[in-house]
Protein backbone atom coordinates (compact mmCIF):
# COMPACT_ATOMS: atom_id res chain seq x y z
CA UNK A 1 0.00 0.00 0.00
CA UNK A 2 1.42 3.64 -1.29
CA UNK A 3 1.97 5.85 1.70
CA UNK A 4 0.10 9.23 1.26
CA UNK A 5 2.57 12.38 0.28
CA UNK A 6 2.61 14.89 3.02
CA UNK A 7 0.03 17.90 2.32
CA UNK A 8 1.44 21.27 1.80
CA UNK A 9 -0.66 22.15 4.75
CA UNK A 10 1.57 19.29 6.91
CA UNK A 11 4.55 20.53 5.12
CA UNK A 12 3.86 24.40 5.81
CA UNK A 13 3.20 23.48 9.69
CA UNK A 14 6.83 21.44 9.76
CA UNK A 15 8.48 24.66 8.77
CA UNK A 16 6.87 26.65 10.83
CA UNK A 17 7.79 24.39 13.82
CA UNK A 18 11.51 24.06 12.27
CA UNK A 19 11.93 28.39 12.35
CA UNK A 20 10.57 28.22 15.61
CA UNK A 21 12.43 25.79 17.28
CA UNK A 22 15.36 27.97 15.51
CA UNK A 23 13.82 30.95 17.20
CA UNK A 24 13.80 29.68 20.57
CA UNK A 25 17.55 28.37 20.72
CA UNK A 26 18.88 28.82 23.90
CA UNK A 27 22.20 30.75 22.57
CA UNK A 28 20.73 34.43 22.80
CA UNK A 29 20.10 33.62 26.49
CA UNK A 30 23.49 32.20 26.93
CA UNK A 31 25.33 35.40 25.39
CA UNK A 32 23.25 37.78 27.61
CA UNK A 33 24.74 35.76 30.32
CA UNK A 34 27.81 38.16 30.97
CA UNK A 35 26.37 41.45 30.53
CA UNK A 36 23.53 40.37 33.16
CA UNK A 37 26.76 39.38 35.32
CA UNK A 38 28.16 42.80 35.42
CA UNK A 39 24.64 44.57 35.89
CA UNK A 40 23.91 42.56 38.65
CA UNK A 41 27.65 43.05 40.35
CA UNK A 42 27.77 46.92 39.40
CA UNK A 43 23.84 47.74 40.21
CA UNK A 44 22.42 45.09 42.22
CA UNK A 45 24.43 45.31 45.48
CA UNK A 46 23.75 48.88 45.53
CA UNK A 47 20.30 47.96 45.25
CA UNK A 48 19.92 45.61 47.74
CA UNK A 49 21.60 48.10 49.98
CA UNK A 50 19.20 50.71 49.54
CA UNK A 51 16.39 48.37 50.04
CA UNK A 52 17.85 46.96 53.28
CA UNK A 53 18.77 50.46 55.07
CA UNK A 54 14.86 51.30 54.03
CA UNK A 55 14.01 49.33 56.63
CA UNK A 56 16.71 50.32 59.14
CA UNK A 57 17.48 53.20 61.67
CA UNK A 58 20.69 54.26 59.55
CA UNK A 59 22.35 57.69 61.06
CA UNK A 60 25.37 59.09 61.85
CA UNK A 61 26.32 56.82 64.87
CA UNK A 62 25.61 54.29 62.72
CA UNK A 63 27.56 55.51 59.67
CA UNK A 64 30.82 55.78 62.27
CA UNK A 65 30.61 52.67 63.78
CA UNK A 66 29.50 53.67 67.00
CA UNK A 67 26.05 51.80 66.69
CA UNK A 68 24.86 48.99 65.08
CA UNK A 69 22.07 49.40 62.58
CA UNK A 70 18.57 49.08 64.05
CA UNK A 71 15.47 47.70 61.90
CA UNK A 72 12.49 49.98 62.35
CA UNK A 73 10.04 47.76 59.29
CA UNK A 74 8.23 49.91 57.60
CA UNK A 75 8.69 53.57 60.41
CA UNK A 76 11.12 54.83 57.59
CA UNK A 77 8.54 54.48 54.66
CA UNK A 78 5.68 55.75 56.89
CA UNK A 79 7.81 59.02 57.62
CA UNK A 80 8.25 59.72 54.25
CA UNK A 81 4.37 58.77 52.88
CA UNK A 82 3.39 61.18 55.80
CA UNK A 83 5.89 64.15 54.21
CA UNK A 84 3.25 66.66 52.69
CA UNK A 85 7.02 68.22 52.01
CA UNK A 86 8.08 65.27 49.73
CA UNK A 87 4.73 65.36 47.80
CA UNK A 88 5.69 68.35 47.24
CA UNK A 89 9.25 67.81 46.02
CA UNK A 90 7.85 64.86 44.27
CA UNK A 91 5.28 66.30 42.25
CA UNK A 92 6.91 69.56 41.46
CA UNK A 93 9.98 66.63 40.07
CA UNK A 94 7.47 64.78 38.44
CA UNK A 95 6.21 68.00 36.26
CA UNK A 96 9.35 68.85 35.99
CA UNK A 97 10.90 65.94 33.87
CA UNK A 98 7.82 65.52 31.84
CA UNK A 99 8.08 69.36 30.46
CA UNK A 100 11.56 69.12 30.17
CA UNK A 101 11.99 66.05 28.56
CA UNK A 102 9.14 66.86 25.70
CA UNK A 103 10.50 70.34 24.88
CA UNK A 104 13.73 68.31 24.58
CA UNK A 105 12.80 65.42 22.57
CA UNK A 106 10.54 68.38 20.24
CA UNK A 107 14.02 70.69 19.72
CA UNK A 108 16.05 67.67 19.06
CA UNK A 109 13.54 66.43 16.65
CA UNK A 110 13.52 69.72 14.73
CA UNK A 111 17.72 70.08 14.60
CA UNK A 112 17.41 66.85 13.15
CA UNK A 113 15.28 67.40 10.40
CA UNK A 114 17.17 70.75 10.04
CA UNK A 115 20.29 68.44 9.44
CA UNK A 116 18.65 66.61 7.00
CA UNK A 117 17.70 69.77 4.91
CA UNK A 118 21.06 71.88 5.15
CA UNK A 119 24.53 70.41 3.24
CA UNK A 120 28.05 71.36 3.56
CA UNK A 121 29.50 73.69 6.13
CA UNK A 122 25.99 74.85 7.48
CA UNK A 123 25.48 71.35 8.82
CA UNK A 124 28.85 70.55 9.79
CA UNK A 125 28.68 74.03 11.73
CA UNK A 126 25.64 72.50 13.73
CA UNK A 127 27.05 69.40 14.25
CA UNK A 128 29.99 70.88 15.51
CA UNK A 129 28.18 72.84 17.88
CA UNK A 130 25.79 70.46 18.76
CA UNK A 131 28.74 68.24 20.05
CA UNK A 132 30.87 70.75 22.08
CA UNK A 133 27.20 71.79 24.19
CA UNK A 134 27.63 67.69 24.71
CA UNK A 135 31.02 67.36 25.83
CA UNK A 136 31.09 70.26 27.36
CA UNK A 137 31.51 69.35 31.53
CA UNK A 138 28.33 69.95 33.51
CA UNK A 139 30.42 72.25 36.18
CA UNK A 140 32.04 74.20 33.71
CA UNK A 141 28.70 74.60 32.00
CA UNK A 142 26.57 75.87 34.72
CA UNK A 143 29.52 78.08 35.89
CA UNK A 144 28.68 79.72 32.59
CA UNK A 145 25.07 79.33 33.01
CA UNK A 146 25.15 81.17 36.02
CA UNK A 147 27.16 84.39 34.98
CA UNK A 148 24.60 84.84 32.15
CA UNK A 149 21.76 84.84 34.54
CA UNK A 150 23.59 86.87 37.45
CA UNK A 151 21.45 89.73 38.88
CA UNK A 152 24.24 91.81 39.21
CA UNK A 153 26.45 91.19 35.99
CA UNK A 154 24.21 88.67 33.76
CA UNK A 155 24.67 89.57 30.33
CA UNK A 156 20.91 88.49 30.71
CA UNK A 157 19.80 90.93 32.15
CA UNK A 158 21.90 93.52 30.73
CA UNK A 159 20.60 92.48 26.43
CA UNK A 160 16.75 92.90 28.18
CA UNK A 161 17.36 96.01 29.60
CA UNK A 162 18.80 97.33 26.27
CA UNK A 163 14.66 96.53 25.32
CA UNK A 164 12.74 99.95 25.82
CA UNK A 165 10.44 99.41 28.17
CA UNK A 166 11.66 96.40 29.81
CA UNK A 167 13.40 96.96 33.16
CA UNK A 168 15.70 93.86 34.01
CA UNK A 169 18.07 95.83 36.20
CA UNK A 170 19.20 93.54 38.96
CA UNK A 171 16.52 90.78 38.41
CA UNK A 172 17.31 87.76 40.30
CA UNK A 173 16.45 84.65 37.89
CA UNK A 174 17.80 82.00 40.30
CA UNK A 175 17.09 83.53 43.99
CA UNK A 176 13.49 84.84 43.36
CA UNK A 177 10.53 83.07 42.43
CA UNK A 178 10.90 79.49 42.62
CA UNK A 179 9.09 79.16 39.26
CA UNK A 180 11.33 81.54 37.18
CA UNK A 181 14.21 79.13 39.48
CA UNK A 182 12.74 75.70 37.41
CA UNK A 183 12.28 78.01 34.12
CA UNK A 184 15.62 78.46 34.19
CA UNK A 185 16.73 75.13 35.06
CA UNK A 186 14.66 73.55 32.58
CA UNK A 187 16.45 75.39 30.02
CA UNK A 188 20.00 74.64 30.84
CA UNK A 189 18.85 70.71 31.53
CA UNK A 190 17.55 71.32 28.05
CA UNK A 191 20.33 72.77 26.49
CA UNK A 192 22.81 69.88 27.52
CA UNK A 193 20.29 67.06 26.72
CA UNK A 194 19.41 68.75 23.47
CA UNK A 195 22.53 67.12 21.14
CA UNK A 196 21.76 63.43 22.14
CA UNK A 197 18.49 63.67 21.10
CA UNK A 198 19.04 65.53 17.74
CA UNK A 199 21.97 63.04 17.19
CA UNK A 200 19.93 60.03 17.75
CA UNK A 201 17.09 61.11 15.78
CA UNK A 202 19.38 62.44 12.84
CA UNK A 203 20.37 58.42 12.93
CA UNK A 204 16.95 57.36 12.67
CA UNK A 205 16.23 60.13 9.98
CA UNK A 206 19.07 58.93 7.35
CA UNK A 207 17.26 55.17 7.66
CA UNK A 208 13.89 56.46 6.24
CA UNK A 209 13.47 55.75 2.44
CA UNK A 210 14.15 58.69 0.46
CA UNK A 211 11.97 56.88 -2.46
CA UNK A 212 9.41 56.43 -0.41
CA UNK A 213 8.93 60.16 0.25
CA UNK A 214 9.54 61.15 -2.99
CA UNK A 215 6.60 58.56 -3.87
CA UNK A 216 4.57 60.31 -1.62
CA UNK A 217 5.03 63.79 -2.47
CA UNK A 218 4.09 63.00 -5.72
CA UNK A 219 0.55 61.58 -4.62
CA UNK A 220 0.20 65.01 -3.20
CA UNK A 221 1.51 64.35 0.73
CA UNK A 222 1.66 67.72 2.12
CA UNK A 223 5.41 68.09 4.02
CA UNK A 224 2.85 67.43 7.65
CA UNK A 225 1.32 64.52 6.58
CA UNK A 226 4.57 62.68 5.46
CA UNK A 227 6.14 63.86 8.64
CA UNK A 228 3.27 62.21 10.21
CA UNK A 229 2.32 58.78 8.26
CA UNK A 230 6.29 57.86 7.01
CA UNK A 231 9.13 59.74 9.21
CA UNK A 232 7.66 59.30 12.59
CA UNK A 233 6.36 55.67 12.18
CA UNK A 234 9.45 54.56 11.11
CA UNK A 235 11.87 56.35 13.91
CA UNK A 236 8.89 55.80 16.32
CA UNK A 237 11.43 53.13 18.21
CA UNK A 238 14.26 56.07 18.71
CA UNK A 239 11.99 58.88 19.53
CA UNK A 240 10.57 56.24 22.06
CA UNK A 241 13.90 55.60 23.47
CA UNK A 242 15.14 59.32 24.17
CA UNK A 243 12.19 60.56 25.42
CA UNK A 244 12.45 58.00 27.94
CA UNK A 245 16.10 58.35 28.46
CA UNK A 246 15.52 61.96 28.91
CA UNK A 247 12.61 61.21 31.31
CA UNK A 248 14.88 59.10 33.66
CA UNK A 249 17.28 61.61 33.36
CA UNK A 250 15.42 64.79 34.38
CA UNK A 251 13.43 63.23 37.03
CA UNK A 252 17.50 61.97 38.81
CA UNK A 253 18.70 65.78 38.08
CA UNK A 254 21.26 66.98 41.10
CA UNK A 255 24.15 69.05 40.06
CA UNK A 256 22.43 71.64 37.68
CA UNK A 257 19.88 72.11 40.46
CA UNK A 258 22.44 71.77 43.43
CA UNK A 259 24.38 74.63 41.57
CA UNK A 260 21.29 77.03 40.97
CA UNK A 261 20.99 76.79 44.45
CA UNK A 262 24.18 77.69 45.82
CA UNK A 263 24.07 80.82 43.45
CA UNK A 264 20.40 81.51 44.53
CA UNK A 265 18.41 80.12 47.63
CA UNK A 266 18.91 76.47 48.96
CA UNK A 267 14.90 76.17 50.79
CA UNK A 268 13.08 73.34 50.15
CA UNK A 269 11.14 75.43 47.31
CA UNK A 270 13.77 75.06 45.16
CA UNK A 271 14.05 70.85 45.92
CA UNK A 272 14.11 68.36 43.27
CA UNK A 273 14.05 64.81 44.18
CA UNK A 274 17.47 64.21 44.03
CA UNK A 275 18.83 67.71 46.07
CA UNK A 276 16.01 66.56 48.39
CA UNK A 277 17.01 63.11 48.93
CA UNK A 278 20.70 64.14 49.03
CA UNK A 279 19.91 66.57 51.89
CA UNK A 280 17.83 64.42 54.21
CA UNK A 281 19.67 61.47 53.78
CA UNK A 282 23.35 62.71 53.86
CA UNK A 283 23.05 66.17 54.69
CA UNK A 284 20.94 65.39 57.53
CA UNK A 285 22.39 61.92 58.14
CA UNK A 286 18.96 60.48 57.59
CA UNK A 287 20.37 56.99 55.49
CA UNK A 288 16.96 55.52 56.00
CA UNK A 289 14.78 57.79 55.04
CA UNK A 290 16.97 58.88 52.22
CA UNK A 291 17.05 55.20 50.99
CA UNK A 292 13.27 54.69 51.78
CA UNK A 293 13.16 57.78 49.14
CA UNK A 294 15.57 56.47 46.58
CA UNK A 295 13.14 53.33 46.73
CA UNK A 296 10.41 55.54 45.64
CA UNK A 297 12.37 57.22 43.04
CA UNK A 298 13.41 53.43 41.43
CA UNK A 299 9.24 52.80 41.43
CA UNK A 300 8.46 55.93 39.83
CA UNK A 301 11.21 55.30 37.33
CA UNK A 302 9.41 52.34 36.48
CA UNK A 303 6.04 53.50 36.62
CA UNK A 304 7.16 56.23 33.65
CA UNK A 305 9.02 53.68 31.78
CA UNK A 306 5.99 51.18 32.06
CA UNK A 307 4.83 52.55 28.23
CA UNK A 308 8.35 51.70 26.45
CA UNK A 309 8.33 48.61 28.63
CA UNK A 310 4.79 47.69 27.69
CA UNK A 311 5.46 48.08 24.18
CA UNK A 312 8.98 46.31 23.59
CA UNK A 313 6.84 43.35 25.02
CA UNK A 314 4.25 43.60 22.79
CA UNK A 315 6.76 43.58 19.70
CA UNK A 316 8.57 41.19 21.15
CA UNK A 317 5.44 38.17 21.37
CA UNK A 318 4.80 39.63 17.95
Amino acid sequence: MAVPAPTTIEHDRRADESVGSRRRSPVPYFLLIPAIAILLFGMGYPVVWQVITSFQKYGALQQLGGKPPEFVGLENYIAVATSPTFWEVALRSVIFCIVTAFITVVIGMALALLMTRVFGWVRITLQIALLLAWAMPVVAAMTVWIWLFDRRRGVVNYLLDLIPGVDMNQYNWIGGDPFVFFLVASIIVTWMSVPFVAFSAYAGLTQVSTEMVEASQLDGASGWQRMRYIVLPIIRPVIMIVLLLNLIWDLRVFTQITMLQDAGSKTTSYDLLGTYIYKMGVAGLNFGQGAAMAIFVLALTIVLSWFYIRSLLKEDQA
